[in-house]
């Protein structure tokens, strides 16, 4: 475990402190056991934080709950994975809101090439069934990660499927890991933790209350390159997830459907909107992704001798060469570069014809 890890679950427990200002503590102290080490008039000159939270944090005294969701995790096998964690997922961090703090179960890597979020609604109909299975059907060669809800309807097709065609999937619940709902997909959320795995924000007691559904839909939109909405109303959780995915400048993917259908009236608002790409099928994300498979021998290019590279043109350059693509936020994580670094870092690259920018924020070796 963590050795901050008491004061990280705690600070994630100070009333009137969110991940925002967790995120601004920790940015400024480095460490949660600091922060409630620091200060009241440190604490209060932070912007953002001010009085009320400062005192909230230094009167904070209910250690032994943390202590008792230590115990548990430990218990159960449950991973902790704070923003310095290089499993917590990267794709999350560039997110305003990212949480400071996610409990995992699970086996599947957070961080993989290709992660797609898949949404839709719970009344579905054989339609959004069909589309939902064959465009996890067609992925399958590319091996993404597939991420859902794990609520009724396309959430649970979306998590089979992948489940039957050997993909990893993760469901993102909207309640802690000592409970599952809904309660019907128990079964499911074991298969998923052997071949996938559970990921939430929230303390092991933490019951499925309406108000987490789109808190927990943040993480859907963020941890993912793409969210594919296959079938939905105007509102609801998938409307939500499309506007947060968008917030994040993630691609986002919707399924048309017969004009006169209600069940797919939200994706044609997204379409008709410009908040979703439209799409008939697998093929359609995977060039909108620049995920087509590349033909046979073509060998990488290596760097032609005279071009000289400096520290970060260097260290990006091995980081593409010992990986197929990268997407910009891992990049973030792995370097440890500041986003101007790496955005000038990468044109300078590209200038000198070594990497290519692909879409989805994608590089990769030039061939």
């Amino acid at each position: 475990m963590h050795p901050d890890l008491l004061y990280q679950i705690s600070l994630t427990r100070v009333p009137q402190v969110g991940c925002i200002h967790a995120k601004i503590l920790l940015q400024t102290f480095g460490t949660a056991e600091a922060v409630f080490r620091a200060s009241l008039p440190s604490l209060e000159r932070l912007e953002g934080i001010g009085r009320i939270r400062a005192q909230s944090i230094k009167t904070f005294r209910d250690f032994s709950r943390s202590e008792k969701e230590i115990h548990f995790l430990e218990r159960y096998q449950i991973s902790a994975l704070t923003l310095g964690d290089p499993t917590y997922p990267q794709r999350l961090l560039p997110c305003y809101d990212a949480p400071v703090l996610l409990y995992y179960k699970g086996n599947a890597d957070l961080n993989q090439v290709k992660v797609i979020s898949i949404v839709g609604t719970r009344r579905f109909s054989d339609y959004g069934k069909q589309i939902t299975e064959k465009l996890i059907r067609d992925l399958t060669a590319y091996g993404v990660l597939v991420v859902s809800g794990l609520a009724f309807g396309i959430d649970a097709i979306a998590h089979k499927t992948a489940l039957k065609q050997s993909l990893q999937t993760i469901g993102v619940l909207a309640h802690g890991l000592s409970t599952l709902y809904p309660p019907e997909h128990m079964l499911l959320s074991k298969d998923m933790a052997k071949h996938g795995g559970l990921l939430t924000e929230f303390l092991s007691d933490c019951k499925p209350d309406k108000h987490n559904f789109p808190i927990r839909n943040r993480i859907v939109a963020g941890m993912s390159d793409a969210v594919i909405v296959t079938e939905t109303g105007v509102k609801g959780g998938s409307m939500i997830t499309a506007d947060l995915a968008n917030g994040y400048n993630k691609e986002v993917f919707a399924f048309p459907g017969r004009t006169t259908d209600l069940k797919s009236a939200g994706c044609h608002w997204l379409i008709r909107n410009h908040q979703a790409n439209l799409i008939s099928g697998a093929q359609d994300l995977i060039q909108g992704m620049g995920w087509e498979k590349k033909q046979a021998p073509a060998l990488k290019k290596p760097p032609e001798l005279f071009v000289e590279l400096n520290e970060p043109e260097q260290k990006v350059l091995d980081l593409l060469k010992e990986r197929e693509s990268i997407h910009i936020d891992t990049m973030y994580a792995v370097t440890g570069f500041t986003q101007s670094l790496t955005a000038s870092t990468l044109l300078s690259l590209e200038m000198k014809d070594l990497i290519q920018s692909l879409p989805g924020r994608i590089y990769a070796l030039k061939n």
